[in-house]
């Protein structure tokens, strides 16, 4: 692996860990603006501890080495949670401020899942 995509790769990573570690943590916490958040895109309070619970064991999956299925997992459940975020704020008309999270945090997990360094992909036998 080239020097550059060791820095891209970390870069992207630790910048997708401290987003969706924060992010997590705020579900967790159940602050005032993100159930706000969440009823106006119509889901219910209890889906933040959901969500808050997986993304804070994504980051640390994410970061330990070995265990690549679950690394495969992590970056699939981010972007599931991302573009799926990206979606309920289109579909509940919200401006282009509201996609800035999502959209940046879907990107992160995007360079962080390609150029990860091959000990942390999943290797296929054919």
């Amino acid at each position: 692996m080239s020097k550059r995509n060791k820095i891209i790769y970390w870069v992207a990573t630790l910048w997708l860990a401290l987003g969706m570690l924060s992010t997590g943590i705020v579900q967790l916490i159940k602050m005032d603006a993100e159930i706000t958040m969440f009823a106006h895109l119509g889901y219910p309070a209890y889906l933040l501890t959901i969500l808050g619970v997986w993304k804070v064991l994504g980051v640390i999956v994410i970061l330990t080495p070995r265990f690549p299925i679950l690394k495969e997992w992590a970056y699939a459940g981010f972007t599931f949670t991302m573009s799926g975020a990206i979606v309920s704020h289109f579909a509940v008309g919200d401006g282009a401020a509201e996609y800035f999270g999502p959209t940046l945090l879907l990107v992160l997990t995007g360079l962080s899942w390609y150029f990860r360094p091959a000990d942390r992909k999943l290797v296929v036998n054919s």
